[in-house]
């Protein structure tokens, strides 16, 4: 068998946020079957900024349009996809996202659900640890605004 070809993919997305009854509740999608909770986020387009795919892959697998109001860094990882021999690194670029309008009900066909967790649920909720991290992130920006 041949070596697996190497690709790298770039992402964006984020943690979008709304408050309620004082508390930070988040959006997470689900995937796979309902097996698989995470953050949203998608391959920036060519020409785009990973901004502007943040905001767009969000509105897209949970139906809310959020405004950026900081930075959460990138996370990196390896994934193979054996039927293309194919091993990517890919890096998402995530951001903090303020809830402006939207309804869940509304996410793209590629998401099983879309629902808001308080905070800390979330960080229970999520399948990776990558998610985990930007979480622990978001909860700290949030504890500051």
């Amino acid at each position: 068998m041949r070596p697996a070809t190497l690709k790298h993919l770039h992402s964006a997305g984020g943690v979008i946020f709304r408050t309620k009854d004082s508390d930070h509740e988040v959006a997470l999608i689900a995937t796979k079957g309902k097996t698989v909770w995470t953050l949203p986020k998608g391959i920036i387009d060519r020409g785009e900024k990973p901004e502007a795919t943040a905001v767009r892959e969000i509105e897209e697998e949970t139906g809310l349009l959020g405004r950026i109001v900081h930075s959460l860094g990138e996370k990196s990882y390896w994934f193979y996809l054996k039927d293309e021999n194919i091993k990517y690194r890919k890096t998402v670029t995530y951001f903090l996202l303020e809830y402006v309008s939207g309804d869940m009900a509304n996410h793209c066909w590629e998401v099983d659900e879309a629902d808001w967790f308080p905070l800390d649920a979330a960080l229970g909720k999520v399948s990776y640890k990558s998610d985990r991290e930007i979480l622990e992130q978001a909860k700290a920006r949030l504890e500051s605004l």
